[in-house]
């Protein structure tokens, strides 16, 4: 029987076809027999002009070249030569290079330059394969993660042909799905409420319901509740008489002006005890008085609320009605915190850039590997300074100023594919019932099925309740 190792060797190799460019016959068989037996198809060519000709003949998966092709030269100027014309005609090719050890400084810089490894000869056959199964590993990743990305495109370039997504900027799966959702939710008559982190892009989802609801053509206000003091809140919201209040005059509310079209309440947290019940009366009955009126007015509004509090704590403390939070979560759209759908932040910084300007591969690491405590609001304010600050058109890492101490992640539980394929089956599909029973947030588990590579498309939200 063969070993583990040697079965995971194979399963790497299997046929993938390696391309070997070395003038040494000795060298070419070598890698052929070393090569062959784990299930590789080897090319080999003796200069670099066949090399260059055998990547146009036919896909490659990786190729391994030598420094030097006369018996004469030992420079390494021909090895440096073919690797810039591969790399410039064929980027996403690994290389692995070839080197004496008079040429290892230049091997190191060369894998600076883009060059995927390097391998001193005479090489070591075990050091060679994990080098080559790693290489073609990480390409099969990439590749796979190329076509889940062009997918994810056609997929979100279908929804915006269908609906209006307000030039929002994504790639996530799990904003693909969140955005579906609000797509679908749009033009049904039943108030929507966003939950998630300050920062996140609460606004812009709210804006996505109402411009595919039935009353975008009809008047669409906003309201930040937490930008007001508690005693103007609800003089906002209804209206007041001359005389309410010292100083007060006759003043239309936004649920009074908002009448036939959509109400977005900001910051929905911070409503008073005598705000939210004046917010569940008109939202059961539609009426309401200005302050200081007794004359009952009539509205028909669609309310979309959206706050980063927890909701279901503030009711067991007190702090919010459990009534009015069953009115309004008739449908709720959960957005995840940026750090939680890292596939987002690239799309985003680069939308966020001044024209001509540009971000080096350094600084776009230390994008994705950066908390965002502050998300999207913090990604944009980071890109504006770095636009002002950079000396250069390619913002290096220097200009992003980005903290240097971590921001502590949530600990999450361990599960493996079995554990989530089972929840999923008990809760029939539907993602919200199977995530409380793992102990993880919606959203966590489809980055959990993302992994894993679990589909996603044959899950289902749960249904909302019956209206009253």
């Amino acid at each position: 029987m063969s070993s583990p190792a040697a079965t995971s060797l194979r399963s790497s190799l299997a046929d993938r076809t390696v391309l070997v460019i070395d003038d040494g016959d000795a060298v070419r068989t070598a890698f052929d027999v070393l090569l062959s037996i784990h299930g590789a198809h080897v090319i080999g060519a003796a200069t670099p002009a066949e090399g260059i000709a055998a990547l146009q003949a036919k896909p490659v998966d990786l190729v391994i070249q030598d420094m030097n092709f006369r018996r004469e030269a030992t420079s390494g100027e021909e090895g440096i030569a073919l690797f810039r014309e591969i790399r410039r005609r064929f980027p996403d090719v690994p290389i692995i290079l070839l080197t004496a050890w008079t040429h290892l400084e230049t091997a190191v810089e060369l894998v600076k330059a883009g060059a995927a490894d390097y391998v001193a000869k005479p090489w070591d056959d075990d050091r060679l394969l994990t080098t080559v199964r790693n290489l073609l590993d990480l390409r099969s990743a990439r590749t796979e993660a190329q076509e889940i990305r062009a997918e994810r495109r056609a997929a979100r370039d279908e929804l915006a042909e269908r609906f209006d997504l307000c030039s929002i900027v994504y790639e996530s799966q799990a904003m693909h799905t969140l955005i579906a959702m609000a797509t679908q939710v749009a033009h049904a008559d039943v108030p929507v409420l966003i939950t998630g982190p300050n920062g996140a892009g609460k606004e812009v989802l709210a804006d996505i319901v109402q411009a595919n609801s039935a009353v975008r053509a009809k008047p669409y206000l906003k309201v930040n509740l937490g930008a007001l003091p508690n005693e103007l809140i609800e003089a906002e919201l209804f209206g007041t008489e001359t005389g309410a209040f010292t100083g007060a005059r006759a003043r239309t509310g936004r649920f009074e002006a908002a009448d036939g079209g959509t109400l977005f309440l900001d910051e929905l947290g911070n409503l008073s005890g005598g705000g939210q019940a004046k917010l569940l009366r008109v939202l059961q009955t539609g009426e309401f008085e200005r302050l200081g009126s007794n004359m009952t007015r009539r509205t028909r509004v669609r309310v979309i609320a959206a706050t980063n509090a927890n909701l279901r704590q503030a009711i067991r403390e007190g702090r919010f009605r459990e009534d009015l939070f069953y009115r309004l979560n008739v449908i709720e759209l959960e957005l995840p915190a940026l750090a939680e759908r890292r596939d987002d932040i690239l799309p985003l910084a680069r939308h966020f850039l001044q024209p001509r300007f540009s971000l080096s591969a350094d600084a776009e690491r230390a994008l994705t590997q950066y908390a965002w405590p502050g998300n999207v609001r913090e990604l944009q304010n980071v890109m504006r300074r770095a636009c002002l600050l950079s000396p250069e058109r390619t913002i290096a890492v220097a200009a992003l100023n980005l903290p240097t101490s971590p921001t502590p992640t949530l600990d999450e539980p361990t599960l493996d594919r079995a554990a989530i394929e089972q929840a999923l089956a008990r809760a029939q599909g539907v993602v919200a019932q199977a995530a409380r029973e793992l102990g993880l947030s919606r959203q966590a588990l489809y980055r959990r099925m993302e992994k894993l590579g679990l589909k996603t498309d044959g899950v289902r939200s749960p249904a909302p309740p019956p209206m009253s």
